[in-house]
């Protein structure tokens, strides 16, 4: 059953720290932060108007769980603190299923980015220079063929409403060091792996995705933000992909295609109203990635 949509939260007995396209983050304590997601959609950087129902639900429960199995490949950043405990009682009903208490963290400013198939700006990168992010492959690669190995492909972050920049592994270095570099490639592509594989038995493909890293004030290196979700990945129905083809995606595709639509609009604020076709498609192909992915529902 779904849950009445919350397109901003409105704690007001925690301080606001800001919000992003799709989270609000609160302070909790010296070294703890409250993360709520909402049920903001953002499309070409643009965030809409209206909310998907259940949308911040189902990442907040994609990436409690997938924290919860790669546990063992790197620590996270979340606690084991529920979110309703640590605001005022009236407030329970916006945080509830869709927020998580962790460490307040040093975020690094490089988004890192994993592909294990040709889509995307990657494919554009291919075509025009035979390689992806300055990594050279093959040649006759075509449009969502996979890689003959995922390949680490780190982007700039950017600011709020503009899109991240790819970037080389060695601007990476350039930015924050050869061995926090070497560590996040090798941590990044052993998360990647070890979810392709679970997901695969369970009919999907992760084309590609991207993963947040932090450090504490003692510089262990920490997961943090949204992992493996339907907003921070590429989620294929194995049934549907075909090489050569762009599949259908598991995420805001109805909006993608809908936006391609809307005459005269320059993919810059403000967004065109949604058609409640399109919310409804984009709401129920969220759940349905929740319900492949861990067999859960929001029931």
């Amino acid at each position: 059953m779904s849950a009445k949509p919350v397109y901003q939260s409105s704690l007001r007995s925690l301080p606001l720290l800001g919000r992003g396209k799709v989270r609000d983050n609160y302070a909790v304590a010296q070294d703890q932060l409250l993360i709520v997601t909402t049920d903001r959609l953002s499309a070409f950087d643009v965030i809409m108007g209206e909310p998907i129902p259940d949308k911040g639900r189902v990442l907040n429960r994609m990436t409690l769980h997938w924290l919860k199995r790669l546990a063992d490949v790197i620590p996270n950043h979340l606690l084991d603190i529920r979110p309703e405990a640590v605001v005022a009682e009236s407030e329970r009903e916006q945080v509830l299923d869709r927020s998580m208490v962790v460490r307040r963290l040093r975020p690094i400013l490089v988004e890192a980015v994993v592909r294990g198939y040709l889509i995307g700006s990657g494919w554009k990168d291919y075509q025009q220079t035979g390689s992806v992010c300055g990594l050279a492959l093959p040649a006759g690669l075509r449009l969502a063929e996979q890689l003959p190995q995922p390949i680490f492909t780190p982007a700039a972050k950017a600011e709020l409403g503009e899109h991240d920049e790819n970037i080389s592994f060695d601007d990476m270095v350039s930015r924050i060091g050869a061995p926090l570099s070497e560590r996040i490639r090798a941590v990044s592509l052993a998360l990647y792996n070890r979810a392709s594989v679970y997901a695969a038995e369970r009919g999907i493909i992760i084309a590609d995705t991207k993963f947040e890293f932090g450090l504490d004030a003692q510089g262990t290196l920490y997961l943090m933000d949204e992992v493996l979700t339907a907003d921070s990945s590429r989620f294929w129905p194995a049934d549907q992909y075909r090489v050569g083809e762009s599949p259908p995606s598991f995420d805001k595709q109805f909006v993608r295609d809908y936006l391609e639509t809307v005459p005269g609009w320059g993919k810059r604020p403000p967004a065109p109203r949604l058609p409640e076709p399109v919310i409804a498609q984009t709401a129920e192909k969220y759940r349905e990635a929740l319900r492949r992915l861990t067999g859960e529902s929001l029931d």
